[in-house]
């Protein structure tokens, strides 16, 4: 059953001083009175768009509170495009101006309005993140407070970390919680070594995780919206998210 839902854009308050800013963010939660986990949800680098305000509100009508905040507050405020090759690369133009420091913080502020709404689920943390987002979801996984995370598709995490420093993979020791990636085998932007790579830091440091191949899936499989979709790859990765969630 969908449960009905309430979404509204909203402000999210900065909990860092000089790391983090007020953000624009985007809500979906059930309508009912109940206790929801808290989903953060990550954006590609096409920002806070129709595709990621639907997945919140899909999230929500099956009972959690969904978040997404503007991961691009400080360099381009509401921004929300497309897919054409030009929205590409403005996109990756503000994912460059990134930092890891202040993604976080700004994950965690997300996270503080979400449990402050009146059906949150007191401690019930996931994150899912795709493209840019799935990279941000790979950090997130490192928070205390996120208890599950699904990265879909998130490249350059053996190779780079925003805003510069070692590569995000090496604070793989400092995941909590349970992850879960989603990749397609022809997705050129994650190589098949990369990707062993991931799976061999993941498992050098003992941490609850799984790895999805989709052998024909390109990047940006699991969005409707992009030429690269592939529908049965997202309906079997949506139900392995609904799956993980569950343990919220």
């Amino acid at each position: 059953m969908v449960l009905e839902i309430c979404r509204e854009v909203t402000i999210i308050p900065a909990r860092e001083p000089g790391l983090g800013v007020d953000l624009q963010g985007y809500l979906a939660r059930p309508r009912a009175a109940g206790s929801y986990p808290v989903i953060v949800v990550l954006q590609e680098v096409f920002g806070v768009n129709d595709h990621i305000r639907d997945l919140c509100d899909r999230l929500a009508g099956c009972g959690y509170v969904a978040i997404a905040p503007a991961l691009f507050q400080r360099t381009a405020p509401g921004f929300a495009v497309g897919y054409s090759a030009e929205e590409l690369a403005l996109g990756r133009q503000h994912k460059d101006l990134t930092k890891a420091d202040q993604l976080l913080a700004d994950i965690q502020a997300a996270i503080a309005f979400a449990q402050k709404q009146p059906n949150a689920k007191a401690g019930a943390v996931g994150c899912i993140g795709f493209c840019f987002g799935g990279h941000v979801a790979y950090l997130a996984a490192t928070l205390p407070q996120v208890a599950v995370t699904a990265a879909f598709y998130g490249a350059g995490i053996t190779t780079f970390c925003p805003g510069g420093g070692e590569p995000t993979v090496t604070r793989t020791s400092q995941i909590h919680g349970k992850l879960w990636f989603f990749a397609g085998l022809a997705d050129p932007l994650i190589p098949i070594d990369q990707l062993d790579r991931l799976e061999a830091a993941l498992v050098t440091h003992g941490r609850n995780f799984r790895i999805f191949r989709y052998r024909d899936a390109d990047h940006g499989f699991f969005c409707d919206r992009r030429s690269s979709y592939h529908p049965a790859a997202a309906a079997d990765a949506w139900k392995k998210v609904q799956t993980l969630f569950q343990d919220l």
